[in-house]
């Protein structure tokens, strides 16, 4: 059974408490039946079954919530970016239960008093360790910001705000930035509109977060890191939702692209 199917069915030998637990309460506490102040103890040592299950609905929760909570960034919330939400849940195959629940936490995400700073501590808290997760919760998130085509700049500032709660350095945040506005090129990516053009040389190389410098050793380094972060596989093993499989799968097609637009500009 599914973490959704445990999670709906009451089957959870624990249920999330703070502020995630309370988004989650307020969508399925009287499906549930259970009182979702309880938490585990954070100190749990090892990963099993259990924690991966909770880091599961823990990242589902927040993806979602943020993801209503950054489409009012810039005081509106335009027809792009539902359009980008119903997308990711399109992507996910959720079943009607799930695609409801993923559309109460945006909308949970646009109240006013949004306990976003407390979600956020909370969710790093959930993945622990696990650096390639939080990175991917931010690439889904600056892929919903870009989708209407453009970051505002109240966009950008929340984004920023959100990858330093999660740990994330400015850098970093601008790389993956850089990175999914690059990849915006490669197909429709999720995102509310179709792309402009193709995807250019330029756009590979952004992809791939190298320069067009780099030795031919480093853009297959920097293709096999990729690769491997963004392995479907590897993340759920690491708790990202089985249901999201899909968006890293095509994420790594979108890297090898790139990684083939170069390997034929450079002839190896």
């Amino acid at each position: 059974m599914s973490w959704w199917g445990k999670l709906a069915g009451g089957a959870f030998g624990f249920m999330l408490g703070g502020p995630l637990g309370a988004l989650l309460g307020a969508l399925l506490g009287a499906v549930l039946g259970h009182n979702l102040d309880k938490g585990l103890d954070m100190e749990a040592s090892s990963a099993s079954p259990q924690e991966q299950e909770r880091i599961q609905t823990a990242f589902f929760t927040a993806t979602f919530s943020v993801m209503g909570h950054l489409a009012k960034a810039d005081g509106r919330v335009s027809p792009e970016e539902i359009a980008q939400a119903r997308a990711v849940m399109a992507h996910m195959n959720l079943d009607a239960d799930m695609r409801r629940a993923a559309i109460d936490l945006f909308n949970q995400g646009k109240l006013q008093g949004f306990p976003l700073d407390g979600v956020l501590q909370q969710f790093r808290q959930e993945c622990r360790r696990r650096t390639t997760l939080i990175q991917m919760f931010m690439e889904i998130q600056i892929q919903a910001a870009y989708a209407d085509g453009r970051l505002d700049p109240a966009e950008d500032r929340l984004l920023l705000h959100i990858s330093g709660k999660l740990g994330i350095p400015e850098f970093l945040y601008r790389q993956l930035e850089r990175m999914i506005r690059a990849q915006m090129n490669f197909g429709d990516s999720g995102r509310g509109h179709q792309p402009k053009s193709g995807p250019t040389l330029a756009d590979a190389y952004a992809v791939l977060n190298i320069s067009a410098d780099a030795s031919d050793a480093e853009v297959k380094k920097a293709y096999r890191r990729l690769t491997s972060q963004h392995h479907p596989d590897k993340l759920v093993a690491k708790g990202l939702p089985e249901e999201m499989m899909q968006i890293t799968a095509k994420k790594t097609h979108e890297i090898r692209q790139a990684y083939e637009i170069i390997k034929e500009a450079r002839g190896f």
